[in-house]
């Protein structure tokens, strides 16, 4: 026995999360659509690995507006 278990607790936002998806069944599946649109996306590799080639690196301190002479 394990005097640390606390017997079939389950906490007020457990509950609430329990009692929400009890009454709208549909909302796993909206929710699954949900992040779909946000971020469930194929990557295209190759784009990706031209944009970051195409980058440029940024000078140390960007708020300074370097000369020809110093940069």
């Amino acid at each position: 026995m394990n005097i640390f278990r606390r017997p079939d607790y389950k906490s007020e936002v457990t509950q609430f999360i329990e009692q929400l998806k009890g009454k709208k069944p549909e909302l796993d599946k909206q929710q699954q659509a949900g992040r779909a649109l946000l971020w469930d996306k194929n990557v295209d590799r190759d784009v990706w690995q031209d944009y970051r080639a195409g980058r440029v690196k940024q000078k140390p301190y960007v708020y300074y507006s370097y000369s020809d002479k110093q940069a």
